[in-house]
């Protein structure tokens, strides 16, 4: 009798990855959060925009989907990331508000159906809620208490700035956080 394969399922998401000097400067902001308002859940991840959330995949067929993200990405258009500021989930989240332009949105709406036919992947955003782009510098580890002082300072604080995002990537979870596991060129 054949040995049976373990089913072993990794977590995995897809997100544009921030470059540099802004990969930099919002790891600086989760950082921050860090130290003074106790919220470390930011750190378990690059500072990203999520386009698809995480979702679990059979390790053994990684080169499968691999394949497939490849084949679909390299067929996006490249899209423009405008950085406006900060925004907040109420109580427990801030971010860095993303501009939602008709390019992020068509990248986005593409992949989320790209996913659902090609992957039969059926949670592309969080509760089933529109997307919503954004970059998470405060996770949902932040106390009410310290959301509520945290979002004073922030809510006037000032975050711009833009870049082309040419990639996508796929994260992969460690079993402790989340790393770049592969990225996809977009058209330029």
């Amino acid at each position: 009798m054949p040995e049976k394969k373990e089913d072993r399922r990794k977590l995995y998401f897809i997100a544009i990855v921030s470059p540099s000097p802004f990969f930099e400067e919002t790891l600086n902001v989760k950082r921050y959060f860090s130290e003074q308002y106790a919220s470390q859940g930011a750190l378990k991840s690059p500072p990203h925009i999520t386009l698809h959330m995480p979702f679990e995949w059979k390790e053994d067929k990684e080169e499968m989907l691999i394949s497939k993200l490849e084949n679909f990405l390299q067929l996006q258009k490249a899209c423009s990331i405008r950085f406006k500021n900060f925004g907040c989930f109420s109580p427990k989240v801030i971010f860095v508000d993303i501009e939602k332009t008709e390019t992020l949105k068509v990248l986005q709406a593409n992949l989320q159906r790209f996913c659902k036919q090609e992957l039969k992947l059926f949670n592309a955003n969080y509760k089933e809620l529109p997307f919503n782009p954004h970059l998470t510098v405060a996770f949902r580890d932040l106390k009410k208490p310290a959301f509520k002082m945290a979002w004073e300072e922030f809510s006037k604080r000032k975050f711009e700035g833009e870049f082309s995002a040419e990639a996508v990537a796929l994260l992969k979870h460690t079993g402790k956080q989340w790393e770049v596991f592969r990225t996809f060129h977009l058209v330029g």
